[in-house]
C-alpha cells in the first residue's frame, strides 16, 4: 500500500491527462438535500479514467520490455487507454477485442494507434487469445485492474479530488476488478482517514460485496452484461487484499438505478455516461435514500462517457422507472361491459404512459398499465392500494420478464401444452440471432418468441417451447454457453402470454 502512495506522489500520468474538474451538481445536490459533486473523468481524452493506469504502466516498463512492444484484452475503455498512452510513448501496442465489441470503439482504438484483432465472442475469449499471443510474440500484457501500478494511476483521482474538495465526508467509486477502488481508497486513507469510501456495484456483478461478505475471492457463475465497463466475474487477486482494508461499505444498484442516474447526471451537466460510468451516482443517491443523509459533501465519480449511442433507447424507458416515476401495474378484470371504464377512473388524474388491453373469451381480462408518478413509491403504494379494494392487481415495476418483452408483444394469452418459458442472452452480432436459433436446434416446437436489439453487447430472447421433460432441454442449453433462466413461474408470463 505504502508503494502506490509513493507512485502517485511521483506520478507521470500529468504528461497526458490535466486534473479533471469536480463541480457541484446542482439538481441533484438539491433533491437530496446534500452538496452532490461529480469528479468528471468522462472530461479525459479518451472518455473514461482508464488512460491514467494505462499510462502509469506503460510509461514504467523498461527499455527492452517497451521495445518489446505491449498487448491487451478489451471491449472498450482499457483499450483506449492502452492504445493512446502506447502510441504517446512510441510504442506498438496490440488490443484483443471481442467480436461483439461496437464497431465505434474498435474504429476508436485503431484511430488512436493501436493494432486490433477481434477474437471470440466472450471477454474471457479475447483475454485468453492475448496471453496466447503475449507468449507467442513476446509483447508485454497490460492488465486492466490487477496491478500495481495501473491502481497508482487510477489512485491520483484521489490526489486531485483532496486538492479539490478536502473536507468530503464520503466518496463513492465503481467497482469492476477492483484497481480504481483499491489505489483510490488507498491513497485516501493514508492521507484522510475520516473520509468515508464506499464502493458501487450491479447487483448483478457484486464481485467486491460478495467477497468482503464471504472473506474469499468467489468467482460469480454469471454476471450482468448492461454495465459492461464492470462486468468481471471475480475480483482482483492483487486489488481485493486492498480494498479489504480500506473500503468502508459496498452498496448495490439495479439497472433500472443506473439509467436513473444516467439521466440525472445528463439533467445536471449534459453529458451521457455509459452505464458503469453512472454506477457511482447510482450508488450515492441510493445510500443516501436508505441512510437519511442531508447537508454532508458528496463525491461520486463519473468513471466514463463512453455509451454506444444504440443503446439510449433503453436508457431512457428504463430511467423513469430506476427513478420511481413510472409505475408498471398488472390487473385482471371482470370481462363485462364498464369494467374497464371504472378501472381507468381509478386511475384519476394519473398521467398514463402505457396502457395494454385485449378481449378474451373468458370472464376475466388481464390489462397491462403504466402510470407516471410525481412522488414516487409512496403515490405507487397509494395507488395499488387505491386499485386492490376493487380489483386484483399486481405491481410488475421490478419484473424483469415484464419490462424488458410483454411491453413490447403484442396478442393475448394462449393456452399451449407442455410450454415451458425461457429468457436467454447471447453475445451480439451480425447474425447473432440466427446463430442462437441453429444452436437451439430443431427437437422443440417454438411456441412463442420475442428478441428486441437493446443496442448492447448482447441480445436478449424470450422463447417458450413445447417440452415433455424439461431436464433433457436443460441439459441442451447448458452445452449452447449462453446465459438462460427458467421464467415459466414468472407472473407476468402466467398473466398475459
Amino acid at each position: 500500500m505504502e508503494n502506490i502512495i509513493d507512485l502517485v506522489n511521483s506520478t507521470r500520468v500529468y504528461n497526458v491527462v490535466s486534473p479533471t474538474p469536480l463541480g457541484l451538481a446542482y439538481q441533484l445536490s438539491e433533491r437530496s438535500k446534500n452538496n452532490v459533486h461529480l469528479k468528471r473523468e468522462d472530461k479525459l481524452t479518451v472518455h473514461s479514467f482508464k488512460l491514467r493506469g494505462a499510462y502509469q504502466k506503460i510509461s514504467s516498463l523498461s527499455p527492452e520490455q517497451a521495445a518489446k512492444g505491449v498487448i491487451a484484452s478489451s471491449a472498450g475503455n482499457h483499450a483506449q487507454g492502452v492504445a493512446m498512452s502506447a502510441t504517446k510513448l512510441g510504442i506498438k501496442s496490440v488490443i484483443v477485442m471481442p467480436l461483439s465489441t461496437p464497431k465505434i470503439k474498435v474504429n476508436a482504438v485503431k484511430q488512436l494507434g493501436g493494432k486490433v484483432i477481434l477474437y471470440g465472442d466472450m471477454y474471457d475469449d479475447a483475454y485468453q487469445h492475448a496471453k496466447q499471443l503475449e507468449q507467442e510474440q513476446d509483447l508485454v500484457f497490460i492488465h486492466p485492474y490487477d496491478d500495481i501500478e495501473v491502481m497508482a494511476g487510477q489512485a491520483t483521482i484521489a490526489k486531485e479530488l483532496l486538492e479539490q474538495l478536502p473536507n468530503m465526508d464520503k466518496v463513492f467509486i465503481p467497482v469492476g476488478g477492483g484497481g480504481l477502488i483499491a489505489g483510490m481508497a488507498t491513497y485516501l486513507k493514508h492521507y484522510a482517514p475520516n473520509i468515508k469510501v464506499i464502493g458501487v456495484e450491479p447487483n448483478d456483478s457484486p464481485t467486491l460485496y460478495q467477497a468482503l461478505k464471504t472473506g474469499e475471492r468467489i468467482i460469480l457463475p454469471e454476471v450482468g452484461r448492461f454495465a459492461d465497463g464492470v462486468a468481471i466475474k471475480q475480483i482482483g487477486e492483487k486489488t481485493y487484499p486492498i480494498a479489504k482494508k480500506v473500503v468502508d461499505e459496498v452498496i448495490l444498484v439495479s439497472n433500472d438505478e443506473i439509467c436513473a442516474a444516467i439521466k440525472d447526471i445528463y439533467e445536471d451537466v449534459r453529458s451521457i455516461a455509459e452505464p458503469s460510468g453512472a454506477l457511482a451516482t447510482a450508488g450515492l443517491k441510493k445510500y443516501v435514500e436508505q441512510n437519511n443523509i442531508e447537508n454532508e459533501d458528496l463525491v461520486a465519480i463519473v468513471s466514463g462517457a463512453n455509451v454506444n449511442f444504440d443503446r439510449l433507447r433503453y436508457i431512457a424507458e428504463r430511467a423513469d422507472l430506476g427513478e420511481h416515476s413510472e409505475a408498471i401495474i398488472a390487473a385482471t378484470i371482470p370481462e363485462q361491459p364498464g369494467s374497464f371504464l371504472k378501472f381507468c377512473q381509478l386511475l384519476d388524474q394519473h398521467a398514463i404512459t402505457e396502457f395494454n388491453y385485449r378481449y378474451t373469451p373468458s370472464d376475466q381480462a388481464r390489462i397491462f398499465v403504466g402510470v407516471a408518478l410525481s412522488k414516487g413509491l409512496s403515490e405507487k403504494e397509494a395507488l395499488l392500494s387505491k386499485l386492490a379494494k376493487s380489483f386484483d392487481v399486481l405491481d410488475m415495476s421490478d419484473n424483469s420478464i415484464a419490462k424488458g418483452h410483454i411491453r413490447y408483444m403484442v396478442g393475448g394469452r394462449a393456452k399451449v401444452d407442455n410450454e415451458v418459458l425461457y429468457r436467454f442472452e447471447f453475445p451480439e452480432h451480425p447474425g447473432a440471432l440466427l446463430d442462437f436459433l441453429k444452436k437451439v436446434g430443431t427437437n422443440w416446437n417454438i411456441s412463442l418468441f420475442h428478441y428486441r436489439n437493446h443496442g448492447s453487447d448482447f441480445g436478449r430472447v424470450l422463447i417458450g417451447l413445447q417440452v415433455d421433460n424439461v431436464k433433457d432441454i436443460e441439459r441442451s442449453f447448458d452445452e449452447l454457453g449462453y446465459f438462460y433462466q427458467n421464467e415459466t413461474d414468472n407472473k407476468a408470463y402466467q398473466y398475459f402470454l
